[in-house]
């Protein structure tokens, strides 16, 4: 066997130990984070409700808590938190690549993610398969605990200091939070007038049969990371 044939080998041997102890890490971190989540979604339902059931115990805040998912039910809204078992490289593209956290050791650029989708609550505890459902945000957590959060207006900017931000249940709490006001300030509207200008048989019985128009918060939504008009 050559030198570069040992060589090459070794190269091999030494990134596939590197890397899969790095994703077994941060699968590590994401189960950490999941614990602590359920934790602050606890706590801060408990305090909410603490506050509303003195004003208007019909907004009072539940959840359900799955096995790799947390269902958060207020208002009209429901809001599923996704925590995703895969383990993935952010893009080099991202400019989180920009940091020095991560240029120092590129291993700090792989991730869990947290899916942060938004639905109408009526659509989904009704299993209507047409409701439509919105990537609001995703938090992106690594092996150190370190993270930080692509998102829809203060989602967006809050919580992207990757290489100071350190998940954890206060952190968990304020994310909610964040992602309460975002639900509540973003409104049903009214579907353009051509939408319904011309409807078939079908569609007016079916319709009829439902006693509802497709329940989605705005049509034609689509996520941006960066875009902060919606």
């Amino acid at each position: 066997m050559s030198l570069n044939e040992t060589k090459t080998k070794y190269l091999i041997i030494n990134t596939l130990q590197e890397k899969n102890l790095v994703k077994k890490n941060v699968y590590k971190s994401i189960q950490l984070a999941f614990d602590n989540f359920k934790v602050a979604i606890k706590e801060l339902i408990d305090e909410l409700n603490a506050e509303l059931k003195e004003k208007d115990e019909d907004y009072t805040l539940e959840c359900y808590v799955g096995n790799f998912h947390i269902e958060l039910y207020f208002g009209n809204d429901v809001v599923v938190f996704y925590f995703q078992n895969n383990v993935y490289e952010i893009d080099k593209s991202h400019s989180i690549w920009a940091h020095s956290y991560i240029q120092d050791n590129p291993l700090n650029a792989f991730v869990g993610i947290i899916h942060v989708y938004n639905f109408i609550k009526n659509s989904y505890k009704n299993n209507e398969n047409d409701g439509a459902g919105y990537l609001i945000a995703r938090i992106f957590i690594n092996q150190e605990q370190h993270y930080f959060v692509e998102g829809k207006r203060q989602l967006g900017f809050l919580y992207n200091d990757f290489s100071q931000n350190i998940i954890g249940k206060d952190d968990f709490k304020k994310i909610i939070q964040s992602v309460i006001l975002y639900c509540l300030d973003f409104e049903m509207l009214v579907p353009p007038y051509e939408e319904f200008s011309v409807i078939s048989v079908e569609q007016i019985k079916t319709m009829l049969n439902k006693s509802r128009s497709q329940n989605a918060k705005r049509m034609g939504f689509q996520f941006y990371k960066n875009d902060t008009s919606v």
